[in-house]
């Protein structure tokens, strides 16, 4: 079972940083795109970044400048630089996987979910 397991949410000041961390359990993940998205109360969820299985990346306007992603494909891992982080940051923060190679496990894979809270 492919599961992806995200770590480094909390409570931070407006202006500070936080860095997430998303650990797959499976190899088959650096063959593929990854990103984080966000929910915040009330809100649907919504992109924040994605880096493809080559390392390009792309980021919601909202974030750029602020947040960088980056990968580790030898320790199955992503993670979200968040920095000068404003109370609108605050949600919960999704690593998700879009699997397409192998094509017998194709699919979108989700994490549980990190709280980011920044206080103003």
């Amino acid at each position: 079972q492919e599961q992806l397991v995200e770590s480094g949410g909390g409570l931070v000041q407006a202006g500070g940083s936080l860095r997430l961390s998303c650990a797959a359990s499976g190899s088959i993940f650096r063959f593929n795109d990854m990103g984080w998205y966000r929910q915040a109360p009330g809100k649907q969820r919504e992109l924040v970044a994605i880096i493809t299985s080559g390392g390009s990346t792309n980021y919601a306007n909202y974030v750029k400048g602020r947040f960088t992603i980056s990968r580790d494909n030898a320790k199955n891992s992503v993670f979200l630089e968040m920095n000068s982080l404003k109370p609108e940051d605050t949600a919960v923060y999704y690593c998700a996987a879009h699997v397409v190679v192998p094509a017998s496990e194709r699919g979108d894979y989700w994490g549980q979910g990190t709280q980011v809270t920044v206080s103003s």
